[in-house]
């Protein structure tokens, strides 16, 4: 029997929110979702934790800096279509930052915003699960 291996991608997303409900997003530039809103996050590069890129990812795509040991791990997302371009696997870390925290687009990101948690726009993504995984624990 011939064992078939899958290229599985692994990546990082940031939830961070504010202490008064609002989420941070951003507005993808690219395909998969290009236009779409989506939270900041990306590839885990070689030689890097996932730790260390999401907070990388969440400095180059919306000016956010933060210490590594302020993202709290949040879980693991791996349903197996969860991004068109293959399989990906990502780890998922939680930040809450003040009220009027600043935000700036970069890399990647078309927009940054803050966006009140009742009332989100469509996520690209499994982002609205992910976000759940915080509003619902």
């Amino acid at each position: 029997m011939t064992e078939t291996l899958e290229t599985i991608r692994l990546t990082a997303d940031v939830v961070v929110t504010t202490t008064d409900g609002y989420v941070l997003l951003i507005k993808r530039g690219w395909d998969p979702h290009a236009g779409k809103w989506a939270l900041p996050g990306g590839h885990v590069d070689a030689g890097e934790t996932s730790r260390a890129a999401a907070a990388r990812e969440l400095a180059e795509e919306a000016g956010v800096h933060a210490a590594l040991e302020e993202l709290v791990q949040l879980g693991t997302f791996d349903r197996p279509d969860r991004d068109p371009r293959g399989r990906y696997v990502t780890v998922a870390y939680r930040l809450t930052v003040l009220p009027g925290t600043p935000i700036e687009p970069g890399d990647d990101a078309a927009d940054a915003q803050w966006w009140p948690l009742a009332a989100l726009p469509p996520l690209a993504f499994d982002h609205a699960d992910i976000l759940a995984a915080v509003t619902d624990g």
